[in-house]
């Protein structure tokens, strides 16, 4: 059967009153409106647009697929308050398009996959198999101060090139990425202000529930529920975040498969073409 022709994405976007507040949603979508839904979510500082390679695959093979921007990321709204940039929020903004869309499939990085997670144990929200990219219920802090640390700079850049030689130095753990892939992650990880500086795409003010003293994240019984579903973990190898013996327990679970991608920290960016190919043959289950 011939494949569908992909085009340019289409922009989405939904508005809803949550108990903080008005927020709109936005997101970047690929593929038939009929095809089955699969929602890629990105890392804490990230975008939709990261997954524009693998979305662009799932969408040759019939996949509906929706990328939203986190709110305070991106083209999504900012929030109120620093203090509500958690789990918890996030799964609130995003259950009502996931409700609209009925059942689909889950692929998220790092903060995606914790929201991924959380959204185990909201009634209703029909996910089917879940991708975790480089995170699991346990999180050591360590990994948590490393990230607080670099998200207290938040720094202005002349270019667009200076932006992507910090997303190279920053990102290194994603793994060996090309020139044009760089180029496109820094593109979208930018925003222009009024006196022509760039700086990165997302509110500073999301370190602020990082700001007081941290600790281990368990999540052991949350992971109970995620993984009445197929679950496929993806982990860097040399990750920080998702240590091997957590993704060692992890996979003791049946429905559970464990991947380890060489050459990659935390991370792995889901653009070449055999961490993309974990992806898609574990979806077309």
């Amino acid at each position: 059967m011939e494949r569908p022709r992909i085009g340019a994405p289409r922009m989405g976007s939904m508005r809803g009153t949550f108990d903080f507040g008005p927020l709109t949603l936005r997101w970047t979508e690929w593929g038939p409106l009929t095809g089955r839904p699969v929602v890629c979510v990105h890392g804490l500082t990230r975008n939709g647009r990261d997954f524009d390679a693998l979305a662009m695959a799932l969408a040759e093979q019939g996949r509906r697929v929706i990328c939203p921007d986190v709110p305070g990321r991106g083209i999504s709204d900012w929030l109120p308050s620093g203090a509500l940039y958690a789990v918890p929020t996030y799964v609130a903004a995003l259950t009502p398009l996931l409700v609209e869309l009925g059942e689909y499939d889950w692929v998220g990085t790092s903060m995606g996959g914790l929201i991924g997670m959380g959204l185990c144990a909201v009634p209703g929200v029909a996910m089917r198999r879940m991708v975790l990219n480089d995170i699991g219920p346990f999180v050591p802090v360590a990994a948590l101060e490393r990230i607080r640390d670099y998200l207290r700079i938040f720094p202005e850049f002349d270019s667009l090139a200076a932006v992507e030689a910090q997303l190279r130095k920053v990102h290194a753990p994603f793994g060996p990425l090309s020139d044009a892939e760089w180029a496109h992650l820094a593109r979208h990880s930018a925003r222009v202000m009024a006196g022509g500086k760039f700086v990165l795409h997302y509110d500073p003010a999301i370190v602020e529930p990082m700001a007081g003293p941290l600790a281990d994240v368990e999540l052991w019984p949350l992971w109970e529920l995620c993984a009445k579903r197929p679950v496929l973990v993806l982990r860097g190898e040399s990750s920080d975040l998702l240590l091997p013996e957590t993704a060692s327990r992890m996979g003791q679970a049946a429905q559970v498969t464990v991947e380890t991608i060489p050459g990659c920290g935390h991370a792995p960016a889901l653009m070449d073409r055999s961490q993309v190919g974990l992806v898609l043959r574990f979806l077309e289950g």
